[in-house]
């Protein structure tokens, strides 16, 4: 059966002038996906980056603020949770002490080149749950960021225990976003990793 279409006309994707079946290109159709993908992608991680950013300060606010925890020291809440006033100079979760005020500044340099690393690594990421957990990770590290150029510290209070036994630092909501956002990385690292395993296996 002839083609009775014009040479001008468009012919399905797949089809060639003689009506053979070929393959689909899948170049521009990629392309496309990536143009609709990463603008939402990116509106999203810094929306929630924002939020994280935002809540963290709030809430260190309130610590310090109404409920007065720099003075009081401690607020007793629940069996196995206090609010603890803790002074952190070092990064996320105590680590790294700076105890002057030129490792504090250098302190205050590395984490802001961090912190514009996963900015950029944000910006330019595709998929959906990276850029979730690439928020995480951003929105936490300004908040400690912003402690440090504020006060020479990072405000933690968060205190999780079990009768002696912490299993963590005590740690502020910026600390817990960006440990979550990081093991959300690790963890599709090692799942793309096995899967990658599994299909060279078959």
């Amino acid at each position: 059966m002839s083609d009775t279409r014009h040479p001008g006309e468009s012919r399905e994707l797949g089809e060639d002038e003689n009506g053979r079946v070929s393959p689909a290109p899948r170049g521009p159709s990629l392309r496309r996906d990536d143009a609709i993908g990463r603008p939402h992608s990116r509106v999203l991680g810094f929306a929630i980056a924002g939020a994280v950013f935002l809540f963290d300060q709030v809430v260190k606010w309130l610590v310090i603020n109404p409920l007065e925890l720099q003075q009081r020291g401690l607020i007793p809440l629940l069996k196995n949770f206090d609010l603890r006033w803790v002074e952190n100079r070092g990064v996320s979760m105590g680590f790294l002490t700076a105890d002057t005020d030129l490792s504090r500044w250098l302190l205050v340099l590395f984490t802001a080149a961090i912190a514009a690393f996963v900015g950029s690594w944000l910006w330019r990421e595709r998929r959906r749950d990276d850029s979730i957990a690439l928020a995480l990770v951003l929105g936490g590290a300004l908040g400690n960021i912003l402690d440090r150029i504020r006060f020479g510290y990072v405000v933690d209070y968060a205190d999780l225990h079990f009768g002696e036994w912490r299993p963590f630092l005590i740690f502020n909501v910026a600390d817990a976003a960006i440990t979550v956002g990081v093991l959300l990385l690790l963890l599709r690292t090692l799942l793309t990793r096995d899967g990658k395993k599994a299909r060279k296996d078959k």
